[in-house]
């Protein structure tokens, strides 16, 4: 089985969870003793390609076109497919992100495949591959096998995998130029979806403190903000924060939100129902504040404070302030 990693840039900038995606595909090219490569799309893509050919790599591939520099979903996998079956991979794995979800359906119902999504973690067993993703917002994990020969594909989600775990070396890098017609190309680019319009990207936050209904009152939040300020961090919430619009829902972490991966993750006043879990399980640390022991949040949770959070945040405050 050979590995193809897809990953995501735009305008000459990473997207985080392709990193992730490609510390995924070097665990699990070790583990079946597999080659693993990675490719990127786009045009000017020189640079993003030499950065990734110091990656413990089998080869990189730069697939340069001038229909890819805006990503449409036609000139996307069509470059695709014509790459998958020059590099011969059997697995493809993408970051699952808006982009990947616009057009990884259409490039696997073209190829008479299936995409395996949002993945949360994989194992080998008897030297096959099992996926592992979640259903019903989190409660049950659903173990996903191969039934057919390559390739087949599959998006991670984010904060799955840790992007500091991936390995340095040396990839050869090969300039891949597929054959692509404007005719080909029904849609054209147009204005990017919300997640590249955002305020704030809480997805490439590395740290966060986020307010739960524990603050009893919007004026309240001000105290919260604070503290994030003091950390360098940014603020989100819990959906029922968003819900009565005492945030903006672009602050949101959950289900319905966004989902966070950041190195702490601080929940003020949220109790951890399993929407809002799903959204930061990945976060390397978490800490809680929660007056009340039980909360679920502490089941996750690194570190606890079991404590009124008008008290405890002040006095977080006035430390940072004095160290």
């Amino acid at each position: 089985m050979s590995i193809l990693v897809v990953m995501e840039q735009r305008s000459g900038e990473w997207s985080r969870m392709s990193w992730e995606t490609l510390a995924a595909g070097q665990q699990m090219a070790a583990q079946n003793g597999t080659a693993v490569s990675a490719a990127v799309l786009g045009q000017g893509t020189g640079a993003l390609a030499a950065e990734l050919g110091g990656k413990k790599l089998a080869r990189v591939y730069a697939v340069e076109h001038e229909l890819l520099k805006e990503y449409t979903p036609d000139a996307y996998c069509a470059a695709l497919r014509q790459l998958i079956a020059h590099a011969g991979a059997s697995l493809v794995l993408f970051p699952h992100t808006y982009q990947v979800r616009d057009f990884l359906p259409k490039l696997a119902t073209g190829l008479n495949r299936v995409a395996v999504s949002d993945v949360v973690a994989h194992r080998v067993e008897n030297g096959a591959l099992v996926l592992v993703r979640q259903l019903f917002q989190g409660k049950v994990n659903a173990d996903v096998r191969f039934a057919v020969e390559g390739p087949n594909f599959a998006s991670l989600q984010a904060g799955a995998y840790r992007a500091d775990l991936l390995e340095a070396g040396s990839a050869e890098v090969e300039t891949f130029t597929p054959q692509l017609a404007a005719g080909d190309v029904r849609t054209r680019p147009a204005e990017r979806f919300r997640e590249s319009a955002r305020a704030v990207d809480l997805g490439a936050a590395e740290l966060i403190v986020a307010v739960g209904r524990g603050i009893k009152e919007a004026e309240n939040i001000a105290l919260v903000q604070e503290l994030a300020t003091a950390m360098g961090a940014e603020l989100a919430a819990s959906r029922p924060i968003c819900d009565a619009g005492w945030l903006p829902m672009e602050r949101q972490v959950g289900s319905s939100g966004q989902t966070v991966a950041p190195k702490m993750y601080m929940a003020v006043g949220i109790s951890g129902a399993i929407q809002h879990l799903v959204g930061m399980k990945g976060a390397r640390t978490i800490v809680a504040i929660n007056k009340d022991a039980n909360a679920p949040i502490f089941e996750v949770a690194d570190y606890g404070i079991v404590g009124d959070l008008f008290q405890v945040v002040p006095e977080l405050i006035a430390a940072l302030k004095q160290g």
